[in-house]
């Protein structure tokens, strides 16, 4: 089963790319950029007059996929199964879950703090480089 759910991430990787990269105005692929525009994307349908939150499953799974390679390629990072549900395993241990930040940004918007952006940057940039564990060693009890 993992094997097909696998091959089903990477063909809604492709998906993304080949159907979003012409709609966009940057060099589309797995990098940060197309992540800001894929942001911009979301909050678009979210405006739409017939927008339905509950029937946003398609759209979660190709952009889940998709937020979550760029997250992996970004990071060396790998796709792996968390108890049930599909998460990216960062270098150092944690896991990223990009399906759920993307379902929460349809669901609340990037207004309310559910930025697929701001998920890419935090596991990019502070996660995956171990800043974050740093930032807490350095803040936590006993530190000086």
């Amino acid at each position: 089963m993992d094997e097909q759910e696998l091959r089903w991430i990477e063909e809604n990787v492709s998906l993304a790319i080949e159907q979003l990269g012409p709609l966009s105005d940057v060099d589309f692929g797995l990098n940060r950029e197309s992540v800001e525009w894929v942001e911009g994307f979301i909050e678009r349908q979210r405006s739409r007059p017939d927008f339905d939150p509950e029937r946003i499953d398609g759209l979660v799974g190709v952009l889940g996929s998709f937020l979550g390679a760029s997250v992996a390629a970004a990071t060396g990072g790998r796709w792996h199964r968390h108890d049930d549900e599909w998460g990216v395993l960062l270098p150092e241990g944690s896991t990223a879950f990009p399906f759920v930040k993307v379902r929460k940004q349809f669901r609340d918007g990037a207004e309310s703090g559910e930025s697929i952006e701001s998920f890419y940057r935090i596991a990019v940039d502070f996660i995956a480089t171990g800043k974050m564990r740093e930032a807490r060693e350095n803040t936590g009890p006993g530190a000086t």
